[in-house]
This record gives C-alpha cells, structure tokens and sequence, in this order.
C-alpha cells in the first residue's frame, strides 16, 4: 500500500488546500478548496483527476471551491455530520468514528468543534497525516468563533493523543505570527526558539511552514502547552486548572 502522496495548493492570501493522491486506485481528491482556480491548475500540473473534496468546515475559505470543482468533476464532497446543512453540495455527512474509505486509504473522523461547532478533524493512519483546518495550526489554534475555550480544549486534546509522527496539514500559513506570541508565552523554550529560527529562514525564502507533527506541536505550540510551568508563570497562574490556562492564552493571542 502507497502513502498518500500529499501536494500543498496556496489559496487566497494564506490558505492552503491539499491534493491527495491515493496511486493504487488513482484516487486524487482536494481537502479544503478555498477556491477551484488554483486546484485546477495544481491538478493540470499533476496529471491527476479530481475524484473526491473533503471540507473540515463549512466558512467560505474552505468550502469556497465546492460548486465549481463539482461542477467541472462530478466528485462528491465529504464532510462533517454536524454541520451538512452548511456544506455546500455535501453528499457524505461522517460524524466521530466513521471514516471514509479512499483506495488502500482510509479518513477517519475525529469531531473537533469550537472554531466552528461542526469542525472535524481528517485523520488519515496509514499515511501518518490529519488535516486539522482551523482546529490546530502549527504553533496556533483557532479562534473561538462558535465554541468555547472548553470545548477548544477538548477538541486539542483529542488530537494529543495522536501518533507524534503525525503529520499535521492545517488550513493556514499563520506559523510566522504565531511563533512570535508562542515566544512571549514561553521564551525560555529551546525547542520553540530553534523552531521559530527555522520558521523565519522557511519564510525569508517563500517556503511554507506545513506540515509539522504532532511531537513538534506538543514541544513547542503553546495552545497544546498549559501545563508548561514557565507558561503559568508567565500568566501568573501556577496552580490553575489546564483548561482555564488553555483559556488564558486563547484570550491574550485574540489580542497580541
């Protein structure tokens, strides 16, 4: 069984969508297409025919290329139960612990609500990838536009659990600005710091941040990190529960 052979497509001012090209059956499909031009022309490189669209969530950024690719393929789109009144042309609604069945592949569900209440998270175990939208970022999370801290919190925890080789594709290039807050949280971090150096060569050079993985994440992303004592005493809050941490630091990014 190939891996996934995973293509990053830039989108807009900082998205990212992913092909994914699964070469046993010759299954190509797109996960978060903000737009269709951009895909078209990353499938026109490839050689590779749309066959299936995947959407995290529902905002215009990640679902924007629905009609036009279905249109011009005819490929169904994938996405979460919870929220399919507001997936654009959904066909497949999966809820946690469904998965979807692409090739030798296989997407499982992970629900991740508090960016949107609907979210989820596409984890795909034979290829060592989740793509995790607007769920995780490398080094960030999301904003907390439908959901509560609690719930974000909840939803980060269940993607700890994750393999550490886990590679993690989100849906944004935020990694340079989220590297400067998660140095004011906790800059005594030597793995943060060499990661942030590395981030500003990647990005002098035009390169994008994505993928990390989860191991990285969980030694270096500040939203993963409230139990970090150099973090609680940073925010003076030494003997707080994780989740109102995890709260704290949400709400000082909101505002860096």
């Amino acid at each position: 069984m190939a891996a996934l052979d995973i293509r990053l497509v830039p989108c807009l001012s900082d998205n990212y969508a992913y092909l994914v090209h699964e070469p046993d059956a010759g299954l190509t499909g797109i996960v978060d297409p903000s737009e269709a031009g951009p895909v078209k022309a990353a499938l026109n490189r490839t050689g590779w025919t749309l066959t299936h669209i995947f959407n995290t969530h529902h905002h215009p950024d990640h679902v924007g290329g629905n009609h036009e690719l279905k249109a011009a393929y005819g490929a169904p789109i994938i996405g979460p139960k919870a929220d399919e009144a507001r997936i654009p042309l959904i066909d497949v609604a999966l809820d946690e612990g469904e998965a979807y069945d692409f090739g030798s592949e296989c997407f499982e569900v992970i629900n991740t609500p508090a960016h949107t209440r609907g979210h989820i998270t596409f984890y795909v175990p034979g290829s060592k990838a989740a793509f995790t939208g607007d769920t995780l970022f490398v080094l960030g999370c999301g904003r907390l536009f439908e959901g509560t801290a609690a719930q974000m919190w909840d939803s980060l925890q269940k993607l700890m659990k994750l393999p550490d080789d886990t590679r993690i594709y989100c849906g944004h290039e935020y990694t340079q600005s989220n590297a400067r807050f998660a140095l004011s949280v906790e800059p005594d971090n030597a793995a943060l710091r060499e990661f942030a150096a590395e981030i500003d060569r990647l990005r002098a050079e035009d390169k994008p941040t994505i993928p990390s993985t989860m191991g990285r994440e969980k030694q270096t992303n500040p939203f993963l990190r409230p139990m970090s004592p150099e973090i609680r005493n940073v925010l003076g809050m030494k003997d707080a529960d994780d989740a109102d941490v995890f709260a704290e630091i949400r709400k000082r990014k909101d505002s860096f």
